[in-house]
């Protein structure tokens, strides 16, 4: 019997099409497996089912009868609990508040029932009880737990609301075997009483382990469906990549093979630090380095370490033939590196501030300038901004008067102004509409032509096959193949990222 479906279900950002064609049906008794690359509309087809995106188009049906999922309140009273890949725990407050924080036990209707909170909790703690940690309990704080019994929490939260249809989007990434191995019996258990669930991962050996027939998102589009004992990895992935195996129409002139690249800039071995392990690697100047693999497999906490922010914890990094020991982003700028976040309302733009500002302090901080004129300044920073095709009415207007894509320009061009010899992109064009990505990527590769080492990061596959001169594929923190040549393939990338092997 079919529990949920979704038909012909759109989703636009602007101009972004997140989901353009959404269909996906869930039995009774089932563990049903969506997987996609990154960007190809699973997660948003999971938040529309659970009332935190409202679709374009399309229709949602549970038990064969049309609903409209207006919100998280509405997902909960029509029987759909849901995990989120990104946790959404509140610190100050106790695993047990934490678990039933949809629905706490009141009495009187007004005041917590304490009591009723913490038995109805133990509940569903016991189900983990051997694998938790005998810390996790139903009064500890959750500012208190590991990485790992954060996400427990998380699926527990999940399991309380005892809610028909469950959602799991990439429910295991911090969780060790053996709590892998309890969370999948519970899931067996789940199934067995009739229960639907919904099951998002990137690890080929869950998939086949715990599903029964999974479905395959690409660009935003349903493909196809297919009973896991019928299908293989193999197969998955040749679903996956469709009929583009290689790369994807160039945006920018074809990347330069590594033989044509200079001497070699930057050599790191034995990287280890907190989210990745064992990362060793070497950029040559005038060559591109993409990072690739799922989104959220160490690739932008080894940039960050590289920028110290924070420092790795072992390991060694030589620039230009030199051991290089950065503690801090300070001493990375003041030994050559330059970083740039995607997130640029985190690490980027200084709110509130003009223009010219954001775009000059890595100038005065490399000069020691504590006093300078804005004319300067200016004759400083304008180049750098033309380079990168900035449109802006005037320096002094404010940071906030500028598109998102012209935003991360200025961020781009603050470290045009003095050159640097390595340049760590971190998911650069995230946000950014399809002209800004296109100047942004011009602009990259004359740099890579200039002699510059750049190691770039990208969760668009497309953006790394059509740019990067190798590619290192991670994987649970530790880069599991190299991509150079004819093997830079979407095949390639994905059988790597998915662990198909």
């Amino acid at each position: 019997m079919t529990k949920l479906k979704l038909s012909g279900v759109s989703k636009a950002y602007g101009a972004t099409m997140a989901l353009r064609r959404g269909d996906l049906e869930i039995e009774a008794g089932e563990v049903h497996v969506l997987i996609g690359a990154n960007g190809s509309g699973k997660s948003t087809l999971c938040k529309i089912v659970a009332g935190s995106v409202r679709p374009d188009h399309g229709e949602v049906l549970i038990d064969d009868t049309p609903v409209t999922v207006s919100g998280p309140r509405a997902a909960q009273a029509l029987g759909i609990g849901i995990f989120y890949q990104e946790l959404s725990l509140a610190e100050h407050r106790s695993v047990a508040e934490n678990i039933l924080m949809p629905d706490l036990p009141r009495e009187g209707g007004v005041f917590i029932d304490r009591q009723a909170l913490v038995e109805k909790a133990a509940r569903v703690i016991a189900l983990f009880s051997k694998v938790a940690g005998a810390e996790l309990t139903a009064e500890t704080p959750i500012g208190r737990l590991r990485a790992d019994q954060r996400q427990l929490v998380e699926i527990m939260k999940a399991l309380a609301s005892e809610a028909p249809v469950l959602i799991f989007d990439e429910p295991t990434s911090a969780l060790d075997r053996a709590q892998v191995d309890r969370f999948f019996e519970i899931l067996r258990d789940l199934k067995s009483e009739g229960r639907s669930i919904v099951f998002i991962s990137h690890r080929m050996d869950e998939i086949f382990a715990i599903g029964d027939r999974v479905t395959v998102i690409r660009d935003g589009e349903t493909v196809g469906t297919a009973k896991i004992a019928d299908t293989s990895p193999e197969k998955v992935i040749r679903m996956m990549v469709g009929e583009q195996e290689g790369l994807a129409a160039p945006q920018s002139a074809p990347p330069a093979t590594a033989a044509a690249a200079g001497s070699v800039a930057l050599v790191v071995a034995g990287f280890s630090g907190q989210g990745f392990s064992d990362v060793s690697f070497d950029v040559a100047r005038g060559e591109i380095l993409g990072f690739g693999g799922l989104h959220g497999q160490g690739q932008s906490a080894v940039l960050r370490a590289l920028f110290g922010a924070p420092p790795a914890l072992s390991g060694s990094v030589a620039l230009g033939g030199a051991a290089l020991r950065t503690t801090s982003p300070r001493g990375a700028i003041a030994s050559g590196l330059a970083y740039v976040s995607g997130d640029r309302g985190r690490d980027g733009v200084i709110s509130g501030r003009p223009i010219l500002e954001n775009v000059t302090p890595i100038h005065a901080l490399r000069n020691r300038l504590w006093l300078a004129r804005p004319g300067q300044l200016a004759q400083k920073a304008l180049p750098a901004l033309k380079a990168l095709n900035t449109k802006f009415a005037g320096l002094s207007h404010s940071i906030g008067s500028l598109s998102g894509g012209n935003q991360q320009k200025v961020v781009i061009a603050r470290w045009l102004i003095d050159r640097p010899d390595v340049l760590l992109l971190d998911d650069p064009t995230k946000g950014i509409d399809l002209s800004a990505k296109a100047d942004l990527f011009a602009l990259i590769r004359k740099l890579a032509e200039d002699g510059l080492a750049i190691i770039l990061y990208s969760s668009e596959d497309a953006e790394l096959l059509n740019n990067a001169d190798r590619i290192l594929v991670f994987n649970g923190g530790s880069v599991s193949r190299e991509l150079g040549g004819a093997d830079r393939t979407r095949y390639n990338l994905y059988h790597a990222a998915y662990e198909a092997a």
